[in-house]
């Protein structure tokens, strides 16, 4: 999940979801049974990351008063304070509880990240794109920007556009939104 999360550069959300994840995966196990199917959705949004973990249960789980003394009841209370929002919908097989993360204000550094990587990923698939054994790796992922950078200018330069201006505005973008 962490992994996932740092390709679509929303790392900064991986302490609150790998805690969602944990919980939800805890509530199938414990509540519906050990050895279940269980199938893990993860959605990155423009805005943010929806989780979902679907069951074969029609059983909804509800907020329960857990006291000083009780080892269950706390999960979905957990939950509700890492998640900006979550609930319940049912399935043609079961169930889903789902629970929805914003990148807000701290994270719009990566939403950046998250829309290079996709064109990135995209990238990579056309013709004379570069190539490697491993894609995730950062030398071939860093040929792979230069060489779209590069193309990205041969295209300003073949539409006329003042490529040291542009360079130069790019750079302040990034100067302002990194700081």
């Amino acid at each position: 999940m962490r992994d996932q999360l740092k390709t679509w550069g929303a790392s900064v959300l991986a302490d609150e979801a790998q805690l969602a994840v944990t919980e939800l995966a805890t509530n199938v196990t414990k509540h519906v049974g050990r050895g279940v199917p269980a199938t893990l959705l993860m959605e990155s949004r423009g805005d943010g990351l929806r989780i979902e973990m679907h069951d074969t249960s029609h059983a909804m789980p509800t907020l329960k008063y857990a006291g000083c003394g009780d080892e269950c009841g706390r999960g979905l209370h957990l939950l509700a304070s890492v998640a900006a929002a979550w609930g319940t919908t049912m399935t043609a097989t079961g169930k889903a509880v789902w629970c929805e993360f914003p990148l807000g204000q701290a994270g719009r550094q990566c939403l950046r990240t998250y829309r290079a990587s996709t064109v990135l990923g995209a990238y990579r698939t056309l013709p004379g794109a570069p190539t490697g054994p491993d894609q995730s790796r950062r030398p071939a992922a860093e040929e792979c920007a230069t060489v779209l950078i590069a193309d990205l200018l041969h295209w300003l330069a073949a539409h006329g556009a003042d490529l040291d201006a542009v360079l130069d505005r790019a750079q302040t973008h990034y100067e302002a939104e990194a700081a």
